[in-house]
This record gives structure tokens, C-alpha cells and sequence, in this order.
């Protein structure tokens, strides 16, 4: 395996919606010596298209926990709801609209569980819930001296065409891992526990996951200077807004540590 080490013991994965974890890092969590994942939304957006066939948007956001739980129970990993603490709860597409109360509830997460390590996903510009799990957790790495890791789901490259798990640019210190035999099939079966996203493997290879030490992103940017993957999609945000609410954050907290 590669040296992967600082992700092998008890590992906080911190990622958006219930099924991220499966495609990100389903392989590498059952070779850890605890693996907790905190999902930060409650994978239910407003808008009724997602939420149509299960009557309610509350309904979809159930269905989506009960699945995230039978699919880390096939792992022995502990499932986390960062929902769970707010009493609004956040939607799906919504976190970069709730950072302040999130990075709070993290903070208290981070406190009461004993941590060697974060693992989250990357600043791809795939989906703003994905980005903004990727800026929270690298700045619970910044007020707490624990490293942090990324891994890639997906993104759109410069000529608006989909990637799917790698960078999309590379630092020196990717690690690839196959996942292969009895892990394989427990990866799949975490898949298949998602019935409600009528998950295909489409661009995803479920035999491949890739890892690193995360990037040194600039938060207040977008990822890239062209188009993103949710702006393709043509949702009610840009990658700008979503910066500006890091930046907006990024400069509570430092006049916080100013006074």
C-alpha cells in the first residue's frame, strides 16, 4: 500500500451527502483503525425535483440516513450527522450558506472524539456542498495542527468536459490506491446501499482511489477561472459567492484572533 500512513488510524471524514464517502474513500476506510464519517449536510435539497417521489423533502432527507447507515455498518465505520447539531438542520446545497454554525459544530465534533487525522474532499468545483466540506475541514486542520487529506470526486476541466477522482492538478504527492478482492466487494455493497441515488458506476472507478495532503488552495477564489461543474448545472450559486463566504469566514476569524 502506499505510504498513507497518518490516514490509517482513527481518521474524521468529513464529506457533504451520503454516498460521497463510498465513491471517495470506501476502500481506504476499512483499512483504518477507526473510521468516523461526518456528513455535513442532510443530502436534501429544496427543491422538489430531488424530493418528489418521497413526498417531503424531510422523507428523502430520512431515507438518505437510514442508507448512509446500513452502508457503514458493512464497514464497521461510525456515521456522524452534522444536521444532527443544528437545529435547522442543512440542506444539500446549502453548507456554504451556514459555514459559521458548521465550523462551530465541527469544533465540538473535533473536541469530543480523539482524531489523528481529517480526510475530506477536494476544492474541485464538482458541487458547492463538496467545496464548502473542503474549506471547513482544512480550517479545523488550521485550529487544530491535524493534517488534512483530500480526495477527488469530480469536477469539469477547461473545456467544460467531466472528470471524475483526479486532481486536477497534481502536487507531487498523490497516492493511488487500488482497491481490489473482499474490499472491492464491500465497497460495492456500501454502493448498492444507496438505493435512492440509483447509483451507476458511469465515469466513477470503483477499483481506484486517490489521495494527498491537501493542496495549498487560495479560499478566496473559485477552484478555477473557468465555468464549474454546478454553474454548467446552472444552479442558484456561482463559484464566486461561494468564495466570498469562505472569505467572509476567513476574515470573522481572524479578527477574533486579532481581539
Amino acid at each position: 500500500m502506499p505510504n498513507l500512513e497518518p490516514l490509517l488510524g482513527k481518521t474524521l471524514i468529513v464529506v457533504a451527502h451520503p454516498d460521497d464517502e463510498v465513491i471517495a474513500c470506501g476502500g481506504l476506510m476499512q483499512q483504518m483503525q477507526q473510521a468516523t464519517v461526518l456528513f455535513a449536510t442532510d443530502g436534501a435539497p429544496r427543491d422538489e425535483y430531488f424530493w418528489k417521489d418521497y413526498g417531503s423533502r424531510e422523507e428523502y432527507a430520512a431515507v438518505r440516513r437510514r442508507e448512509a447507515v446500513e452502508a457503514l455498518s458493512k464497514v464497521k465505520a461510525e456515521p456522524m450527522f452534522l444536521s444532527d447539531l443544528v437545529a435547522e438542520g442543512i440542506a444539500d446545497q446549502e453548507l456554504f450558506r451556514l459555514l459559521n454554525m458548521a465550523f462551530t459544530r465541527m469544533q465540538r465534533v473535533l473536541g469530543r472524539n480523539e482524531t489523528d487525522c481529517l480526510l475530506t474532499l477536494a476544492y474541485e468545483g464538482g458541487h458547492p456542498d463538496h467545496d464548502a466540506a473542503c474549506f471547513l475541514t482544512w480550517l479545523c486542520g488550521q485550529k487544530t495542527g491535524l493534517p488534512v487529506w483530500e480526495a477527488p470526486l469530480y469536477h469539469r476541466d477547461s473545456e467544460g468536459k467531466p472528470a471524475f477522482q483526479t486532481f486536477h492538478q497534481s502536487t507531487g504527492a498523490e497516492q493511488l490506491v487500488r482497491i481490489e478482492g473482499e474490499m472491492l466487494e464491500k465497497k460495492l455493497a456500501m454502493f448498492h446501499s444507496y438505493r435512492s441515488q440509483k447509483l451507476v458506476v458511469n465515469g466513477f472507478r470503483p477499483e481506484v482511489e486517490q489521495f494527498r495532503p491537501m493542496a495549498g488552495y487560495d479560499f478566496t477564489r473559485p477552484p478555477f477561472p473557468w465555468k464549474l461543474n454546478y454553474e454548467l448545472w446552472q444552479w442558484p450559486m456561482t463559484g464566486q459567492q461561494v468564495a466570498d463566504s469562505f472569505s467572509e469566514l476567513l476574515r470573522e476569524n481572524s479578527a477574533m484572533a486579532a481581539g
